[in-house]
């Protein structure tokens, strides 16, 4: 596969994608979110991250909630 660099502006890129069919935009916006998926997923872990809940905190509200739900018949 040959390849070819280009030097645009942002503004350029964009009224290139605002031109494209459709499709082509959906096949853009796919490639994008899947190399974005890692980073903003590592983004996303360091913001919950917490010392102040334990596994045992975790698991005695998870098994609570399950109880309420049991009880509730919303098995």
């Amino acid at each position: 596969m040959d390849t070819i660099q280009l030097n645009i502006s942002k503004q350029q890129f964009f009224g290139m994608l605002q031109a494209m069919p459709e499709q082509d935009k959906l096949e853009v916006f796919d490639r994008l979110r899947k190399s974005l998926f890692i980073s903003r997923f590592d983004r996303l872990l360091k913001s919950v991250r917490t010392d102040e809940l334990s596994m045992d905190d975790i698991t005695r509200e998870v098994e609570a909630v399950r109880q309420k739900h049991y009880e509730e018949g919303k098995q």
